[in-house]
């Protein structure tokens, strides 16, 4: 029922990609949802190439199927990542936080498939016309980095924007979000926040419970003012944030305050002074379990929503 031209293009059963997630999208989790039948992704955030490399390796002894490989524009590393995914022929490669224009001819031509997160139409025409093979369009409700449009005002308007397909995220955990995004004329979806609550998601287990025990305004937005604003979870260091930009601090002053607090949360667990990164559907996320139930109840409960949909026809 859900073969779109995303899973033609991706080699996938199912059109569910994984969030390219700095420190929680590990082989591990990759390859626990390529197995599923979805697209797993290696978040290679500010690594160094041979982290990735590693990592792209560790996925290969556990999944034959297709995964790919989310590159951090602001990672001081760039160059030597992308050399690592052509020279290990990596799938698929998703883009954030930047773009990767002067990159794409070199990577179609090794066979890789480039999809680029974008936040706005504009953007969206500029790398097709570079092209792009596919585009995630990822509204401000997502976890992390984001931009200024909701998922439903986006998605439909690069939609009627592009030719190439478009991917959906921000503000996507269930089957109710998933055929909502197919609504608009999405060809799929990426998932952040549910698949960090997969069983197979290495992030400390206080990452996941902050999770699992946020409501719906549990997120805020830190950063405004340095022009790179990210939602988390509410906590001390947020509260930080939120006193310091009060004062109008300087942002090398933000910057000092926010580094190393996502690896304290993912990582050490520290979930009160860390930078617990999450979407605002947080507040739908009731459990931890296997990448592939989650996939799977996606999957059957969509097929049963568009059934009893027809009933309004």
């Amino acid at each position: 029922m859900f073969d779109t031209r995303v899973c033609d293009l991706l080699n996938i059963k199912y059109p569910i990609i994984q969030g390219g997630m700095a420190w929680v999208a590990t082989a591990e989790l990759a390859a626990a949802v390529s197995n599923a039948g979805g697209l797993g992704i290696i978040g290679a955030g500010s690594a160094p190439p041979e982290f990735v490399r590693n990592e792209i390796k560790k996925t290969r002894n556990l999944t034959d199927r297709s995964f790919g490989v989310n590159v951090y524009f602001m990672s001081p590393y760039v160059d030597e990542v992308i050399n690592v995914i052509l020279e290990e022929k990596v799938q698929v490669i998703t883009t954030g936080a930047g773009n990767p224009s002067k990159y794409i001819p070199q990577l179609k031509q090794s066979g890789t498939k480039v999809i680029p997160v974008v936040s706005s139409v504009a953007l969206a025409r500029r790398l097709e016309k570079s092209g792009a093979d596919a585009l995630i369009a990822e509204g401000m409700e997502c976890g992390g980095h984001i931009g200024e449009l909701t998922t439903m005002a986006m998605v439909p308007q690069i939609v009627d924007a592009v030719k190439i397909p478009v991917i959906a995220a921000g503000g996507i955990a269930d089957a109710r979000g998933f055929v909502a995004a197919l609504a608009l004329g999405a060809e799929g979806v990426q998932m952040g926040t549910r698949f960090v609550c997969a069983k197979e998601c290495t992030a400390n287990k206080n990452f996941k419970e902050a999770i699992v025990k946020a409501k719906d305004r549990s997120t805020v937005i830190t950063g405004k003012t340095t022009g790179h604003p990210v939602r988390v979870l509410k906590n001390k260091l947020t509260n930080r944030f939120e006193e310091m930009e009060e004062r109008c601090v300087s942002i090398d002053e933000l910057d000092e305050l926010g580094s190393g607090k996502l690896r304290l949360a993912v990582i050490e667990g520290d979930v009160d002074n860390g930078s617990v990164m999450a979407g605002q559907i947080s507040g739908l996320i009731k459990d931890i379990k296997p990448a592939a139930e989650i996939i799977k109840d996606i999957i059957i409960d969509a097929e049963d929503l568009v059934k009893r949909l027809h009933n309004f026809i």
